[in-house]
Order: structure tokens, then sequence, then C-alpha cells
């Protein structure tokens, strides 16, 4: 696999002490401040502590606020690091050049659904999904759901469509989806539903906030955990969520859907279906790091995957601050087995050497 080559690994980690012994050590008393993606939250409160246990006198305090604030306050300069599960867009980027987009890992989203009396986990595509969240397929058992799940029973009850309250990654990986697998659709398609006049990428498109279409009955939630919470207390209910929040999925007794990749399999959010699309496209990822990594070519390619970024300025207001978040970020990909373990237990794959490097190069320039 790209992402464990041995000998790349190792030359990753003598690249990581060398460049740690030439930081300027953290103040003591140093704090540091994170927030954004409550999809990134659990492991980086994870991160957070551990590494405060092993590095006396920093602190770091976390915040689940959704992608687009940890973007905001990345940007504003009040916080270290914003976390987001989307890149800045094109005009933010050259707005403030002097902020970078830093991947920590690489995480995906289950699209998940609360449907009493089914058992099993559903076949659902790009199109179908588009078309219940613009309200033309509304009830579970219309045509383009059944044609997909032949001989499973579904109910004639209305879909009650779930989204994100507010700015948040997970909607802009969601809606990429909707986008690029509604793109171009030939209307005759007998298992695509075609939106009313135009495809879901030119009717409501893709970011961290959309103006999503009005569904009767449809809601929306703030956060994974409120995702997962509006879910479970909505029978009938379809949502989509961070895989970071398994457990909770899990205990809230929803089902996983299958998801149609570019390849036309319909799969399951695995590590080895994570790690097959990263492998398929993380080789494009261009220095600055702003790539989507959604609905990757190839067989075995899970589509619902991302980058997680940390947001920082190169530019910060002291030395100390600046030797802080650089020493803490480095750690924090560094490619060794406690760390893998903490992304394995948390639902993360790591990054490949190849962008390990660029990320190494991007923090490397905080100053």
């Amino acid at each position: 696999m790209v992402l464990n080559h041995t000998t790349a690994a190792l030359a990753a980690t003598m690249l990581v002490a060398s460049t740690l012994m030439a930081c300027a050590p953290a103040h003591a008393e140093t704090a540091l401040t994170e927030t954004g993606s409550t999809l990134i939250l659990p492991l980086f409160k994870t991160w957070a502590a551990d590494y405060a246990a092993s590095h006396p006198g920093v602190t770091i305090a976390t915040a689940g606020t959704g992608s687009a604030k940890g973007i905001a306050d990345a940007v504003s300069g009040t916080v270290s690091i914003g976390t987001a599960d989307a890149y800045m867009s094109d005009d933010d980027a050259l707005a403030h050049p002097e902020i970078v987009d830093v991947p920590m890992a690489i995480s995906a989203l289950t699209i998940n659904y609360n449907l009493p009396d089914v058992t099993g986990s559903l076949k659902l595509d790009g199109p179908t999904l588009a078309a219940i969240y613009a309200g033309v397929v509304r009830f579970w058992d219309d045509k383009a759901i059944a044609s997909l799940n032949p001989g499973v029973s579904l109910p004639h009850h209305e879909i009650v469509p779930v989204h994100r309250a507010e700015g948040s990654g997970d909607t802009f990986v969601f809606t990429q989806y909707l986008s690029f697998t509604t793109a171009g659709r030939d209307e005759d398609t007998s298992t695509v539903i075609r939106l009313p006049g135009a495809a879901w990428g030119d009717q409501t498109g893709f970011g961290t906030s959309v103006a999503w279409p009005k569904v009767p009955g449809d809601r929306d939630a703030t956060g994974n955990d409120g995702m997962v919470a509006t879910i479970a207390a909505s029978p009938y209910s379809i949502g989509y969520v961070g895989v970071s929040f398994e457990k909770q999925i899990e205990a809230a007794k929803l089902a996983t859907a299958s998801v149609k990749s570019f390849g036309g399999q319909f799969l399951l959010p695995t590590p080895e279906t994570i790690e097959a699309a990263a492998d398929a496209l993380t080789p494009r990822t261009p220095d600055d790091e702003r790539l989507t990594l959604v609905d990757a070519p190839g067989q075995n390619c899970y589509p619902l995957i991302n980058y997680e970024y940390a947001i920082v300025s190169t530019k910060q207001k002291d030395k100390v601050t600046a030797a802080a978040i650089r020493n803490f970020l480095l750690w924090a990909i560094a490619p060794d087995e406690a760390n893998k373990k903490t992304l394995d237990d948390q639902h993360f794959v790591e990054l490949p050497a190849h962008v390990w490097v660029k990320s190494h190069d991007q923090i490397a320039a905080i100053e």
C-alpha cells in the first residue's frame, strides 16, 4: 500500500526529528487553541491530551464549532489552529496567502439512516441521494431506491433528510459527492433521478454551507453528535456523519448505507476502501495540498473521503507560539506506530509518505 512504505516512513521520522531539533523550544505555559471540525474533534482531543502529557508547559484547548468557523477563526487569528474537513476556497486562499491548509490525516463520511423494520445495508448512489435532498424522491419505496435494492421490502413512508445547520466540512464533502455524481448524467438513464432543470451541481452546488432545497419535514443538526442524535430520534430519516463517530452510530442503532463508487461498486467505509481511494487520488496533491478526494476512480474506492486539515497562519505573533504550533503539528503527523494506533483507534488513515512531506514543508513555513 502507498500508505505504509517502511523506508519512506523511516526517512520521514528522521526528518521530523531533525526539524524538531531545529525548532525553538516552546515557552513554559504556552497555550494553544483549536476550533473547527467536529469530525476530527475526537482525534484532536486525544492528540491535545497526549501532547500536553508528554510536553509539560504546553496546553491545547479544543472546540468543535464546525469547519467553516474553524477556517474563519484561523484566518482572523482568533485561534492558533483551525481544523476543517474542507480546504479553503480559491478566493479565500488568494485573499489570505499567509494561511496554509495542512492535511493531518484522511477520513470519511458515512451515510446513515433510521429505517424501522428494514435490516441490512441499503445501496444508495449519488443521484438518488441528491434527489432525496432535493425533495424529488420523497418516499422510501420510490422506484429510485427500490431499483438499487431489489428484493428489499421498503416502507411507503416519507423520507426525513437531515443536514448540518452550521458551516461544515462534512457538508462540503457530501455535497461534492452529490455534485460530482449528478453532473452530465443522461436524463433517460433509468436509475438516475435528474433534478428539475439542472443537475445538483448547477442548482445547489457544494460548499461548507449550501442553500438546501426546501423539503417538507427535513431537519438540521449541529455537529456530528447532533447528526447522530437527530437521525436516531427521527424514524425514517437519513443523514451523513463522520466515520470517527462510528461508536455513537452503533450505539444509536443506525444503519449504514453502501454507497456507489466512481467504479460502480457499492461500498462501506472500511480502512481498505478508504485507503484504496486515498491511493487513487493523493498522488495528485499539489504543494498547497488543497485537493478533493471525493469519488476517486478505481476499484474498491469508497467515494466519500477527505483530508482532515489544520488551517494555520504562517505568520504567528511571536517565535515561541510559532515553535509551539510547529512542534505540535509535526508530532501529530509523525509516522510512528504510536500515532498510527491513535489514528486506527479513531478510524482515521495516516498520510501517505509523499503527502506527509508536503504537510511537513507547509508546517515548517510557520514562523
